[in-house]
Order: structure tokens, then sequence, then C-alpha cells
């Protein structure tokens, strides 16, 4: 149970800062909204930094996977058993929704703040480009994770690091196009609270993040050997 209650605190974490300063900064994934360069660069910073802090404060209780996607990579690469992923994930779910209540509770008052940072297509993106592109970059994401975290050709202690980094930078390429999800966690729950074309789309930032993911496990299995000695 400690595992799953650190993957659900981590993952609310992630979601409450990620998405806080994503609606601080006005960072929207409205289809029509423009972002501006300090927006994006603040949001991605956000999410990557989280994921830093939270690695190296439960990943030596859970992994601080914090994302259904790199739990799907990590069963497939033989990492967990299929009980404590599937567990990991609704875990992961249910501490996105407390993210997302809270952010909802803040700024629920608040003028000039709207929404919960939840993705959504940007203008003049077709589903098919969303769903490539995060297919490409949860794929450059796990990648990244399985990679680091390898036991034995892994970066050790700096994986936490490597991973934070990746993660800011799939989002300084990403925002624009999708808002960048690479998380299903962190896409259902806002979806879910601002409702709109951030539901209607929410299919496309559950799917194509476990699609990449899986390549990623797939890939990295090709060039790292057997995936059973992890």
């Amino acid at each position: 149970m400690k595992k799953y209650l650190a993957e659900m605190v981590g993952t609310m974490v992630l979601v409450l800062m990620g998405c806080g300063v994503a609606v601080s900064l006005n960072c929207s994934s409205d289809c029509s909204a423009v972002v501006n360069a300090g927006s994006v660069i603040g949001t991605a910073m956000a999410f990557g930094l989280a994921v830093v802090a939270m690695a190296y404060t439960i990943g030596g209780v859970s992994g601080c996977h914090i994302n259904p996607a790199i739990t799907l990579a990590c069963l497939i690469t033989k990492r967990i058993s299929p009980k404590d992923a599937g567990c990991y994930m609704l875990a992961q779910v249910v501490g996105a929704f407390l993210g997302s209540g809270i952010l909802c509770l803040l700024t629920s008052n608040v003028e000039g703040l709207a929404g919960t940072g939840a993705n959504a297509l940007q203008a003049g993106v077709s589903p098919l480009a969303g769903f490539v592109a995060e297919v490409v970059f949860t794929c450059v994401f796990v990648f990244t994770v399985l990679g680091t975290t390898d036991s034995e050709k892994g970066a050790g202690n700096f994986a936490g690091l490597a991973i934070g980094l990746c993660l800011v930078l799939v989002h300084l390429v990403c925002i624009r196009y999708t808002g960048t999800s690479v998380n299903p966690a962190r896409s259902i729950a806002p979806a879910i609270f601002q409702g709109g074309d951030a539901l209607n789309q929410l299919w496309i930032f559950i799917i194509a993040p476990f699609v990449g993911a899986a390549l990623a496990a797939f890939v990295w299995c090709a060039v790292a050997g057997d995936c059973k000695k992890n």
C-alpha cells in the first residue's frame, strides 16, 4: 500500500504543480489559444521540476512512475507485476483527480484564471497530427525513463534529473500542438473537470501515450537486450 500511496501523492503533485502553473501563466490548451514563449517555458519547467522533485522524494518507495504510460512500459519490460501495474495506474488517476480538484478549488473565484490545464489540440492541429505527436514524444520520454533507470545501464542517482529535463524538452516542443500530455492520468482528470474540447479529445491523450510507451518498451528491449534482467 505504501507504493500505491506514493504514486497517488506523486501524481497529485505533478498535476497540481504542472497544470497549476499552466493556468497561472495562461498557457491554455484551448484550441483557439495563442501561447507566448514565457508561458510555454514556465509550464515546461513546472512539469519537469515536479518530476525531479518527486523522483527524489518517492523514487525509493515506488520508483516514481506517476504516469500510467511509464507503468505500462515497466510492465512490458518485466520491471513490475501485472497486479502492481494495475494498482499503480489506479492510484495515479486518483492522485490526478486530487490535484485537479485542488486546482479547481484554488481558481474557482479568481478573476482571469480559467480551466484546469487540460490537454486539447491547438488551432490548426488535426487529430491525426496530435495523435502522432503524442505517440512520438511519449516514446522519447518513456525511452529516456527506461534507459536512465535500468539497473545495469542506467544513470543511477542522476536518473531523476535526466527524466525531468527530458520532460521539460518534450513540453517545449509539444505544447504548441497538443498542450503536451505524454501521461494519461495527467490528461484524464483535468479533462473531466474542464469538459468541452478537452473531454471530446481525451481519447487521443489516453490511447496515444500508451501506444508511445509500448513502442518505447520494445525499442529499449531491442537496444538493451534481455529485459528480463531488469
